[in-house]
């Protein structure tokens, strides 16, 4: 599909070096819009509603930071919650957002996922996951297993 100007900024945002060592695409060769496009789709299959996800993501983050560096318990997951020094831009240009990062576990199917505050945004604002083989991709399978089996 057709990327806007914006969209093309933020795909050369992505790329491994411009805001983060890594990048925010993985592997992933598919255009930007393209990615958030069949990542939408999974979403609407899986019946998560990209604002539930988030809200569900802030409040476990918030949650763990309690934990003051070490992991806490919290209903059925394991919470791990740390901070680096310094920011993260947005690709998108629209925030720049703590290096603070969550690994939630689910204790009922030993399921976990990584995410930061970024990755929220990203989800939330601009429904971007990630690319497939990005260290921060949120697998909206993967989603579902985590926060809502």
């Amino acid at each position: 599909m057709k990327m806007s100007p914006e969209m093309i900024k933020a795909q050369e945002n992505m790329k491994p070096g411009v805001i983060t060592a890594e990048g925010f695409l993985g592997e992933d060769d598919r255009n930007l819009v393209d990615i958030i496009l069949q990542d939408e789709q999974e979403m609407a299959a899986l019946k998560l509603d990209f604002e539930k996800v988030a809200q569900k993501m802030k409040k476990l983050l918030e949650v763990g930071e309690k934990g003051l560096g070490e992991p806490i318990t919290y209903e059925n997951f394991e919470i791990f919650v740390y901070e680096a020094r310094g920011f993260l831009a947005c690709p998108f240009e629209d925030g720049i957002f703590r290096k603070k990062v969550a690994v939630v576990k689910n204790l009922k199917n030993n399921e976990s996922i990584m995410y930061s505050d970024l990755s929220i945004h990203l989800l939330e604002k601009h429904h971007f996951l990630q690319g497939k083989g990005s260290k921060f991709r949120l697998d909206p399978e993967k989603i579902k297993k985590v926060l809502f089996d």
